[in-house]
């Protein structure tokens, strides 16, 4: 059964750091290409990172994170991250990870967890 829960959400400051994991099961996190989604509140559900599977491990980034966040898997841990560097009030939201249903990230997600909140504020 393909379960994934995300982690590492709270409050920060902007200009500050935080790490968002999304620990999978049910499958290994390096067998298809995985996202990041985000939803801020009144606010459309938008894609912020993709790494795909094919043995590039090309990413895909949202522009508006582009430099600031950086998504990386262990795959002994089973687990993704998203890195997310000088962080800034636009980018609160809740933060989601998901599956696609193949190593690239074309498509829509099949499997997504339950979300973290992300607050960026002072």
């Amino acid at each position: 059964q393909v379960q994934l829960e995300e982690s590492g959400g709270g409050l920060v400051q902007p200009g500050g750091s935080l790490r968002l994991s999304c620990s999978t099961s049910g499958f290994a996190v390096d067998r298809y290409a995985m996202t990041w989604f985000r939803q801020a509140p009144g606010k459309e559900r938008e894609r912020v990172s993709c790494m795909s599977s094919s043995g590039d491990d090309r990413i895909y980034y949202l522009d508006s994170v582009k430099g600031r966040f950086t998504v990386s898997r262990d795959k002994a841990k089973n687990t993704m991250y998203l890195e997310m560097n000088n962080v800034k009030p636009e980018d609160t939201a809740d933060y989601y990870c998901a599956t696609m249903p193949s190593y690239y990230c074309d498509g829509q997600p099949d499997y997504w967890g339950q979300g973290t909140q992300v607050t960026v504020s002072s």
